[in-house]
């Protein structure tokens, strides 16, 4: 099972100093928290997609094939790449490339978003989103597994005879999960494709995540891809810890009282009770986190959000010493226990190789203007 850590980039002001960090200090930290995340043995670190403030991760690709030149194991992820406004092509082209800088250390998740003015932003209607996110992933699905590819839609332009590049690593697409809140669409698209499928799992009470992933399960085994225990899960969480639990609490609430997404609503006890929020020891994070088994199956993925609501960064590194020293070790031995032969791990770029067959040269060579042929012994 892999275990990581997701963030949203909030540039949020620290309610208990009033002080605001600038957009580089963000950015710099969200670099420092992902090569923490590596230190402390995570496996994954995902970075969101907004292109509003008070959000900084405009370009994940730029900021993922900086962390990946300066690691060597960490699994670099997206915890929303758009597929509603942005171009399937530049995705293509860009995760391609990302893929081969971190020598397949790259995989992507799929949404729309949950800020409705990005879309006239880039040219597109809210009102088609359900649909964009359909008609643009068959498209990016298509561009990493056809060498040429002639396709027309409805909100792009067609494309004929196109060849994206650079081709996948291997002959491999990266892994992509498909992430939603509250949208049976999106679990049924990744069932139909046999993805992942990711439950963002902060929100909403456990009981909305169970009927998603259990759609998600129940369609999966009707195209084809396995029995539904076999469906790939992933599964979001939030959490602060200090070794005592009322520690916890008492320094969170501040945070969590004048957060952005959640903050001015529920109190942080009916939160914690209502959703996955875990607010306490290390101890109680593992017994909260082992309970998502009960209700949503044996899964893949746990992603962690630890860096928001203006907490300073040296909090968000003390978490990840007590999340990577105290807890996954604890997680990665409880669940390997539980999960039966049958259930398959996370897939990673070696392991979607060998299913492939082993690695292939995905190479595409120029044809001859007058001939219309490819060199002899060249992939076309």
């Amino acid at each position: 099972m892999q275990f990581g850590i997701f963030t949203v980039g909030d540039v949020t002001v620290d309610p208990t100093t009033g002080r605001e960090p600038t957009e580089h200090e963000r950015i710099k930290a969200m670099v420092a928290i992902a090569l923490k995340a590596e230190e402390v043995g995570l496996d994954v670190f995902a970075t969101g997609e907004h292109h509003n403030p008070p959000f900084v991760p405009s370009s994940p690709t730029t900021m993922l094939g900086y962390i990946a030149a300066r690691t060597e194991r960490l699994l670099l992820s997206t915890a929303t790449t758009l597929i509603t406004t942005n171009d399937p092509v530049k995705i293509a082209e860009d995760y391609a490339m990302l893929q081969h800088l971190s020598d397949g250390r790259v995989d992507l998740m799929m949404g729309r978003g949950n800020t409705g003015p990005v879309y006239p932003w880039f040219g597109k209607d809210i009102r088609a989103g359900i649909p964009l996110a359909i008609e643009n992933y068959d498209l990016l699905h298509r561009l990493w597994r056809e060498d040429v590819v002639d396709w027309k839609g409805k909100y792009r332009t067609p494309l004929q005879s196109f060849t994206s590049t650079p081709r996948p690593l291997d002959g491999v697409p990266p892994f992509v999960w498909h992430g939603s809140i509250r949208s049976p669409e999106i679990a049924e698209q990744a069932a139909y494709y046999g993805d992942g499928f990711f439950a963002n799992h902060i929100f909403w009470p456990k009981e909305h995540t169970q009927r998603m992933i259990a759609l998600y399960r129940q369609r999966y085994a009707h195209y084809g891809h396995g029995s539904a225990d076999q469906a790939i899960v992933g599964l979001g969480g939030q959490v602060f810890m200090r070794r005592n639990s009322q520690d916890a609490v008492r320094e969170f609430r501040p945070y969590f009282d004048n957060a952005p997404v959640y903050g001015h609503g529920p109190s942080l006890e009916e939160f914690t009770r209502e959703t996955p929020l875990t607010v306490g020891s290390p101890q109680q994070v593992i017994d909260r986190t082992l309970g998502f088994r009960e209700y949503v199956g044996d899964y893949q993925r746990q992603l962690f959000l630890m860096d928001h609501a203006g907490l300073p960064l040296k909090t968000v590194l003390e978490q990840l010493d007590l999340l990577g020293e105290e807890v996954v070790p604890v997680l990665r031995k409880e669940f390997a226990a539980l999960r039966p032969a049958h259930v398959p791990a996370a897939p990673t770029h070696a392991s979607l190789v060998a299913a492939a067959g082993g690695a292939k040269d995905s190479t595409v060579h120029a044809v001859d203007d007058v001939t219309g042929k490819a060199p002899e012994g060249a992939t076309r």
